[in-house]
């Protein structure tokens, strides 16, 4: 492991609110607030301010307020802000629906009705369309201001994670197969299919700086890809179980991933090396880093010691008091 990392001296804080398990976190534009969604049928939106400085370039962060959004009747599975606006958050859940919310009020002013149970959401970098898909394989994009469908397509496999290149004009899809689908946005045109892993891919980032994207797979392996190439440039290898979550840091130069190993790696991008791990005591469904600081929120499947769901998540990246 390369000690060299910024994250040696660095520790987590935890947040509770949620009756039962966290299935995603997500960052807003600004880095000043942090969303959660669970399996309690909630998202939770948390409020941080910067408070001072501590001694590294790391503000002391102070939790101000959270807000909870209710109003679906199943698990909250995934949710993505709004990439141009820091009080938009869409939401995607078990109960078919899609909901725009408003960060401020807390109040749902879209929802959109779709067909099967909702398991994966991402926004287009412009901000002017949704992608959700769901657990009968089928991918609709949403147009964000009428929050109707303006393309709905089925596929015969297994469609995971997907995401917009950040140019907006190359969606990929994980699969099952092992591949990652590349299609032309908006004509949705098979343009490329990449074969990644020896098994299932099921979660994808791109890259801030737009050089790269990474894909999580049930082979335990990440895979960097060159966007320009298309060719894939390294693998990180420290995750011994399937890979549910991956997230590149603000510069592009850390990737934090995870699985239902018993910690979450960060991994230097251009060495492949781990370069930290943050110890966890169960399987981790999300991770992503903040996008100005190297802040990272995970959560997972977290029991008390009765057995029962803790609902919380964690920030890591705080100097040890």
């Amino acid at each position: 492991m390369d000690k060299t990392a910024p994250f040696e001296n660095l520790h987590s804080r935890e947040y509770q609110g949620h009756k039962k398990k966290v299935h995603s976190v997500a960052w807003n534009c600004s880095g000043t607030k942090v969303a959660s969604g669970s399996a309690d049928q909630t998202a939770r939106i948390w409020h941080i301010e910067p408070h001072g400085h501590s001694s590294s370039s790391l503000p002391c962060l102070v939790m101000v307020k959270d807000i909870e959004l209710k109003g679906h009747n199943d698990s909250v599975d995934q949710l993505c802000w709004d990439p141009k606006h820091a009080d938009l958050i869409a939401t995607a859940s078990g109960d078919k629906t899609v909901c725009l919310w408003d960060a401020r009020s807390g109040k749902c002013t879209q929802q959109a009705e779709l067909s099967d149970e909702n398991i994966n959401i991402t926004y287009k970098p412009d901000g002017t369309q949704i992608a959700v898909g769901n657990r009968d394989d089928e991918l609709t994009i949403l147009d964000v201001r009428k929050f109707k469908a303006i393309h709905k397509q089925k596929f015969s496999y297994e469609v995971n994670e997907m995401a917009w290149c950040m140019t907006g004009d190359r969606f990929f899809l994980t699969t099952g197969n092992g591949t990652v689908e590349v299609l032309a946005y908006p004509s949705l045109q098979p343009v490329d299919t990449l074969v990644a892993h020896t098994a299932g891919c099921y979660c994808i980032a791109i890259d801030p700086l737009g050089r790269y994207f990474a894909v999580g797979s049930a082979d335990s392996l990440v895979s960097l890809w060159d966007i320009s190439q298309m060719l894939c440039v390294r693998t990180f290898t420290k995750l011994e179980w399937p890979v549910r979550t991956v997230s590149f840091n603000y510069t592009g130069e850390y990737i934090a991933s995870a699985s239902e190993d018993s910690f979450t790696d960060i991994s230097n991008v251009q060495t492949g090396r781990s370069v930290h791990q943050i110890p966890c005591r169960a399987a981790t469904n999300s991770v992503e880093w903040n996008p100005k600081y190297n802040l990272l929120a995970y959560a997972g499947d977290d029991k008390n010691k009765y057995q029962a769901d803790e609902g919380v998540f964690r920030i890591f990246g705080f100097e040890s008091a």
